[in-house]
């Protein structure tokens, strides 16, 4: 079970000087952008320079705040054509996105406290230590706190790298594969403790709801995040240590469903609602292997599909880019259109 640090006494603190301040294709990387405007694209890792970096996400950049709030708009409408969403253009009002006038956004992400799920093994937990907390000398308040956690804990992404060697990590995952159109594949009404997808399940999605966008982002519900309160319901165990592991029971992505993917779909990355990409009972992780082998990256422990429509969503997924990190905590969200 997950363990909260020791909290420590509030105090008043000495501050000395000021407080620092604090289908989608392609993607363009390792290069630097300038020039005339370019729409609809996502660039990671560079610099944009120029009159316009219009209808782009840049990484790592700086980006005047006007133009941010219209490109992001911009990519959104891309996004939603590319994930067959009727909606044929961008709205008018460039902060409809924003300020719930043509949709709204989902909080797909648990938050991290005493009470976040860990794998079985990792028995420290989510550490959150109180440094200073308090009004200071010069009178005013000022809080600050240290946290510690393995990668792979509450929501977070799985970079390629975690079960593939040479795979992107965590900082070198794209914005296309973060930032993309979303289908969405509601198991639940069949999902068990040793459910697994199956390509079956990908080819009856298909034929409701058509062929699954290059470039997209597929999320798996299987109702299991509704368990997160209840550690035992959510793993099918309450033991910890390495003595759990056999004990793990909760759906997961079947072998041939990733193998399915791979072979005939081009998804950019997976997503779902329990604690692994395999099921619980897997022992050789077959299906992380498979995906990430291909740069699939994943997304566990998520939460709220159940808001979401099969088609039509947008998923905005920022993982902390740590360098060469095999994963990290994620904030990840959607945006329904129209809602």
């Amino acid at each position: 079970m997950a363990i909260a640090a020791p909290r420590v006494p509030r105090r008043r603190v000495a501050v000395v000087g000021p407080r620092p301040s604090g289908g989608f294709r392609p993607l363009a990387s390792g290069r630097s952008a300038s020039g005339a405007s370019v729409s609809g694209r996502l660039v990671s890792g560079r610099s944009a320079s120029g009159p316009s970096a219009s209808g782009r996400l840049v990484s790592g950049a700086s980006v005047s705040r006007p133009s941010v709030f219209p490109s992001l708009v911009g990519v959104l409408a891309v996004l939603l054509l590319a994930g067959c969403q009727p909606a044929a253009s961008p709205p008018d009002n460039p902060l409809a996105a924003f300020d719930g006038s043509a949709g709204r956004w989902v909080d797909l992400s648990h938050s991290f406290g005493p009470s976040t799920i860990y794998w079985p093994t990792d028995t420290a937990g989510f550490q959150h230590t109180e440094l200073a907390y308090g009004t200071t000398e010069a009178g005013w308040f000022y809080s600050s706190y240290a946290f510690a956690s393995a990668e792979h804990g509450g929501t977070h992404l799985d970079a390629p790298s975690h079960f593939a060697e040479g795979r992107r990590t965590a900082d070198q995952v794209p914005l296309s594969s973060l930032i993309a159109p979303a289908s969405v594949v509601d198991v639940s009404a069949q999902a068990t403790p040793d459910y697994q997808l199956s390509a079956a399940d990908l080819e009856a999605w298909e034929a409701e709801h058509g062929r699954i966008p290059d470039g997209s982002i597929l999320l798996v519900r299987t109702g299991w995040s509704e368990r997160w309160s209840d550690r035992a319901a959510y793993l099918g165990t309450s033991a910890t240590g390495p003595a759990a592991v056999p004990e793990l029971h909760f759906p997961g992505i079947g072998p041939d469903a990733a193998q399915w993917l791979v072979d005939n779909r081009a998804v950019a990355a997976v997503g779902i609602d329990t604690p692994s990409i395999d099921y619980g009972q897997s022992v050789n992780f077959e299906s992380h292997v498979i995906l990430y082998a291909q740069e699939i990256a994943g997304f566990e422990n998520v939460t709220n599909l159940d808001e979401l429509p099969a088609v039509g969503a947008a998923v905005v997924a920022l993982p902390m880019k740590i360098e060469n990190g095999s994963g990290g905590p994620l904030r990840i969200v959607a945006y329904v259109p129209g809602a």
